[in-house]
């Protein structure tokens, strides 16, 4: 009988790792349970009715096609389509510059699969997301953080880290980086500084993966544009899905990038599942032809923009001195950071006590910093439940910091 899977796994299958997340959601099945933890979308947003009429549709309109085997590039009317969604950014696309992924997830591992050997260096936020950093880490990336302000990734520091890893004789492949709402930020990089970043990257011929996950989901400010927009040179790849702002369900995400870099990106996932769904990405062009991803997500903004004031109303009534939070104008996250000392990881095994949850900041810096902080979903709980659950973290919280 075998005695052991690890003497037969690879380098890459020894270095991974479960994502914490995904285990705190796992384990949080007590109906008792308040969770802030995971990025989940309000099942209020779900266009239920309008899916039962589109899916009939399609089976009946385009069943064969639906059902069989698709591109591995992704459904073209789909591809059609968001070359018109991203004419609202701005950008002046081709279908040869998309290709449709499974979920935005399998864009990151793809990414990670193309680009990375083994002891290649990525940078990275300080923090950064976590779903992003064990995609790379897995195919043997080194991760380089680089901290954030109330701006985003310091140019700077950025600049200087790039210098000393040269002078070390160590390659970089690519900045990762999440410039709108992020994840688990909640900060915006404004345009000024996007073309600093961009400018360093082409300094330094770096490639960017620019990823959007949130970008449609703004309640308030002024939109900025795409780092692929300000990008002249091709090296900027930009990975969006509609999870957040359609159904998770579906993990249906898309790459935008220069035609040479999203050829490569096919070959991979030839290997990895030779296409995505041809069902589902024809339900999404069909709603997305119809007018009705624009009119639902305004109801998901309106709703989602009223959850975060209300979860920072809470905060305000409810969290002791010493604690801060981020406000951001979109997304799904508040960052919140506790008085130097205090362990969240510490504090998260009370608040479970209490049964409230959240996930700690440190999982989402690469240094093993952020033991302060903690993130915050606003997006699934609706307000009295926020109001609750945020009483319960605040008492917890003060016990930490009085040492009752």
């Amino acid at each position: 009988m075998m005695t052991s899977v690890n003497k037969f796994l690879s380098n890459s299958g020894k270095s991974m790792k479960r994502s914490v997340i995904r285990e705190i959601l796992k384990n949080l099945q007590n109906p008792e349970m308040i969770s802030f933890a995971g990025g989940l979308p309000a099942p209020e947003t779900f266009p239920v009715e309008e899916l039962k009429e589109i899916t009939l549709e399609v089976l009946e309109k385009d069943g064969a096609s639906a059902l069989q085997y698709g591109t591995t590039e992704g459904d073209t009317l789909l591809r059609k389509m968001l070359v018109e969604k991203h004419k609202r950014d701005g950008l002046d696309l081709s279908i040869d510059n998309i290709i449709i992924t499974t979920g935005s997830q399998q864009a990151l591992d793809l990414i990670g699969r193309i680009f990375v050997d083994s002891g290649d260096y990525v940078l990275c936020g300080l923090p950064s997301y976590l779903g992003g950093l064990n995609a790379f880490s897995v195919y043997g990336a080194m991760l380089k953080g680089i901290s954030l302000d109330e701006k985003g990734m310091k140019p700077d520091e950025l600049e200087n880290t790039i210098i000393n890893l040269k002078e070390l004789g160590k390659k970089i492949k690519f900045l990762y980086i999440i410039p709108d709402f992020q994840n688990p930020a909640g900060i915006t990089i404004p345009e000024e500084r996007r073309v600093k970043i961009i400018e360093i990257a082409e300094k330094y011929d770096i490639l960017i993966v620019e990823d959007s996950p949130y970008r449609d989901i703004r309640f308030s400010g002024e939109s900025q544009p795409l780092m692929y927009k300000l990008d002249k040179t091709g090296r900027v790849i930009t990975l969006c899905t509609f999870s957040k702002i359609f159904a998770p369900g579906f993990r249906v995400g898309w790459i935008v990038g220069h035609p040479e870099i999203l050829d490569k990106i096919v070959m991979a996932k030839q290997t990895a599942d030779l296409c995505t769904s041809a069902f589902v990405q024809k339900v999404i062009a069909r709603y997305l032809e119809k007018g009705l991803l624009e009119k639902n997500l305004s109801k998901t903004i309106a709703l989602y923009s009223e959850r975060r004031n209300h979860m920072i109303k809470c905060f305000r009534k409810y969290m002791p001195a010493g604690v801060s939070w981020t406000e951001p104008e979109g997304g799904l996250f508040l960052f919140v950071t506790l008085p130097q000392g205090i362990d969240t990881e510490r504090v998260f095994k009370k608040a479970i006590e209490k049964n409230v949850a959240f996930v700690s900041g440190s999982t989402f810096f690469c240094n093993d910093s952020g033991h302060n902080t903690m993130r915050m979903n606003f997006s699934y709980s609706k307000p009295e439940v926020i109001d609750e659950g945020i009483k319960r973290l605040a008492l917890v919280i003060e016990e930490e910091i009085t040492g009752r």
